[in-house]
């Protein structure tokens, strides 16, 4: 019997729905739905346990999978099932987890876990714009404490016009892609890339997705309606002290705001934000730390946001000193590794990234191989951010999600950048040294130089800043290039890259209810300042693309050749093609284009020699000489009926020169006129209509000797009479040879006569 279910529909403002269904499966989760939109599935649950982790913060686990028998496909490599998630995939969860997390309430210590799976794949549908949606959905059919519905959807502008949830196919022709979530009231998240758009068109776009978002907010609710509204669960709060957190407060704010005013490094300042810490809890006793030292360091980090946070609000002063427009000290170099293809380095304050790149051919593309695309990608970043950073020690277990999220913003914002006739796959690599405040954006800073060492020549540098909010609801004070503490203790933290003329990537995460629209575009506005400000120190150490790549950088040539020589050009076993590559000292790869029916050659080498006797390689393979022209060839190889010439500007291409054609005058011998290694003119015909070869001439390019007559024509006719028939009397009887042909019998009767 199959279970009732539960249906909402969403219809979308060009006529295409998703819809939301629960009641049919995963029914033992605490909450489960099935988001559809044409041939695309996703089932999404959600467990929370009742008991409470022994932590004091939310530990929740968003999980996004897409299942290769979704799409009909198998996964790759040796071992045929699914492992560990794509950066896609990450990327997917880390924009679903950043707006759920901030709604669960403060004090819910429970593991939980969302879980979204893509079940049935449609090309015309992308499902990441569909997560939040699932994720959100799964929560309002559960018991699990949450505030408010939330939802996601991709804003895209195609053609000037601004489409939700794009397919693929238009998102290749969108000059903006943003992945925006919100609740009914309040923007939380925006993350995507764009073609240095203004400020005003982005906030543009925000608005448009959110008018969606809140028709999706309103489908959840109605189902959860329909389904039945379950009562949310009691769970045990944490422990509040109204009179302990006075005492732990009137005992450090007062120094904290001295300590923020003072203006000073992250390092002294911990430490001062220490001591004064150890003064506080040296006000209990010790049973009283054992049973509230938990809630003494609550309140003691609470009573230090506040006083941070009124010291901008009431002075204009930050942590380190600065105003809130001020930019901390930058210092930039390039060329500092001298082994890399480009390296440079960008110090912003207490934040530093070592960038590099190296240059290489299309074999060295980044394959992307996921259920729901295939393809290969030529500009690719990462990002690395090790402990030592931040002035820890902790073990390193792979790529973080952080670093995964990190590099790909890094990579939106500079790859519109690089010119679309490159014709190096360009790899970026940023090793975060120090970090005090938006190492993402000080990777693009670092980026953008490396490139231009490398001398990939780029459109336009790019710069990155991180922007902070503090606000208490009637004043705010909008921060340029935010310190890792204002970043934790603001209201908004949003990263803004872009040229002199637009931005070409964002990230916010917006914590407070209600931003107005006012405020985000003051913010940007605000940030595109500090952007060129950035974008000025770069453009002084470095103020344009080098002009080549490094004498040690390989040089890349590309070239095609037609599809019928691929197989000569490589050879048996790739017999050619290697022993050119190690002659030449190169790297060749060579790709078929089916549409033009040519072979793309990529020649990658250090040295100009090498890639030049390549080059003349296939431009004596291709080399087509004209009717009429006279050409220069060498004599290769003596025959008895002339000599085969190989031409000089195209060796390996042979024409047999004939006898005939040596000289005017009768030749009998070749070896008279020629001998090997000679080089000499000859003249080409084209194909001879009676040979069906090639023709080339010596004696067409040298003057006729005096008083020299030309042989009569063969009579093609002799020997035929009028009718056009044999002359039968040519010494043979043909009626005889047909008797005779008459008389022979098959070899088997014969042998029948003998016996």
């Amino acid at each position: 019997m199959i279970p009732q279910t539960f249906r909402e529909v969403i219809t979308l403002a060009d006529g295409r729905e998703i819809s939301i269904e629960t009641g049919k499966l995963a029914k033992q989760a605490h909450g489960s739905v099935v988001v559809q939109m044409g041939n695309a599935m996703l089932l999404c649950t959600v467990v929370s346990n009742y008991d409470a982790a022994d932590v004091d913060f939310l530990p929740l686990t968003v999980d996004y999978r897409e299942k290769f028998a979704a799409a009909g496909r198998y996964p790759g490599g040796f071992f045929k099932r699914e492992a560990r998630p794509s950066d896609d995939e990450v990327l997917t969860m880390r924009l679903v987890d950043r707006c759920l997390r901030p709604l669960f309430p403060k004090d819910y210590h429970s593991e939980t876990q969302v879980m979204i799976q893509l079940m049935s794949h449609d090309d015309e549908v992308m499902p990441d714009a569909l997560a939040g949606l699932a994720a959100s959905a799964a929560i309002q059919l559960s018991d699990i404490p949450f505030e408010t519905p939330i939802s996601e959807v991709r804003v895209a502008r195609v053609n000037g016009e601004l489409v939700i949830n794009p397919s693929r196919a238009q998102l290749s022709e969108a000059d903006i892609d943003m992945m925006v979530g919100a609740s009914a009231d309040s923007v939380m998240m925006v993350e995507g890339e764009m073609e240095e758009i203004s400020e005003e068109e982005m906030a543009e776009a925000i608005k448009f997705a959110h008018e969606a978002i809140k028709e999706q907010c309103e489908a959840q609710v109605k189902l959860a309606e329909a389904f039945g509204k379950k009562e949310t669960r009691e769970y045990e709060p944490e422990v509040e002290n109204e009179e302990l957190e006075k005492k732990v407060y009137d005992a450090s704010y007062d120094k904290c705001f001295a300590i923020a005013k003072a203006g000073s490094s992250k390092q002294e300042r911990g430490l001062a934000f220490s001591e004064v810490k150890e003064e506080v809890k040296a006000l209990f006793s010790e049973e009283e730390l054992d049973e509230f030292g938990g809630l003494i360091s609550k309140y003691f980090g609470k009573a230090q946001k506040e006083a941070v946070r009124n010291l901008t609000l009431e002075e204009g002063l930050r942590l380190d000193g600065r105003k809130t427009t001020d930019i901390r000290p930058i210092w930039c170099e390039v060329d500092y590794l001298p082994s890399t293809h480009g390296s440079s380095i960008f110090t912003r304050g207490e934040t530093q990234a070592l960038a590099t790149v190296t240059l290489g051919t299309s074999r060295e593309a980044n394959v992307i191989d996921l259920p729901t695309f295939q393809g290969e990608e030529t500009f690719y970043l990462h990002y690395n951010f090790p402990p030592f950073s931040t002035g820890e020690a902790r073990p390193i277990r792979g790529t973080s999600r952080r670093e995964v999220g990190h590099g790909n913003l890094a990579q939106r914002a500079l790859k519109k950048m690089v010119p679309d006739d490159c014709p190096y796959t360009v790899r970026v690599v940023s090793e975060v040294l120090e970090s005090n405040g938006s190492s993402s954006m000080a990777t693009v800073c670092a980026g953008t130089m490396a490139l231009m060492d490398a001398g990939i020549q780029l459109k336009k540098p790019v710069s990155g800043i991180a922007m902070g909010l503090i606000s208490d609801g009637e004043r705010y004070a909008v921060l340029s290039d935010i310190l890792g503490d204002e970043d934790h203790l603001g209201d908004m933290d949003f990263k803004v890259t872009g040229t002199a003329d637009g931005i070409t990537a964002c990230q916010m995460d917006i914590k407070i209810k209600g931003l107005s629209y006012e405020i985000l575009v003051k913010a940007l506005k605000q940030a595109r300042e500090g952007r060129l400000h950035i974008l000025g120190k770069l453009n002084d150490t470095i103020a344009e693309p080098n002009a080549d790549v490094k004498a040690h950088a390989p040089k890349i040539i590309t070239t095609t050749i037609p599809a019928d020589l691929i197989g000569a050009f490589i050879g048996p076993g790739g017999k050619n093609i290697q022993e050119l590559q190690k002659t030449t000292e190169t790297t060749i790869v060579i790709t078929e284009d089916e549409a033009t029916e040519k072979g793309i050659v990529e020649i990658l080498g250090t040295n100009q020699e090498g890639i030049d006797k390549v080059l003349a390689r296939i431009d004596a393979m291709t080399f087509k000489p004209e009717v009429g022209s006279v050409y220069e060839v060498k004599v290769i190889k003596m025959l008895d009926f002339g000599a085969v010439v190989e031409y000089m500007e195209a060796p390996g291409n042979e024409v047999l020169l004939h006898v005939s054609e040596l000289a005017w005058e009768r030749t009998e011998n070749p070896s008279d006129v020629l001998k090997l290694g000679d080089v000499i003119d000859v003249k080409y015909f084209g194909i001879d209509p009676r040979t069906k070869k090639e023709k080339v001439s010596r004696k067409a390019i040298l003057p006729k000797p005096e008083g020299y007559k030309e042989r009569p024509p063969r009579d093609n006719n002799r020997g035929r009479d009028n009718r056009g028939s044999r002359d039968n009397n040519r010494g043979r009887d043909n009626n005889r040879r047909d008797n005779r042909r008459d008389d022979r019998k098959p070899r088997e009767d014969r042998n029948n006569d003998n016996d």
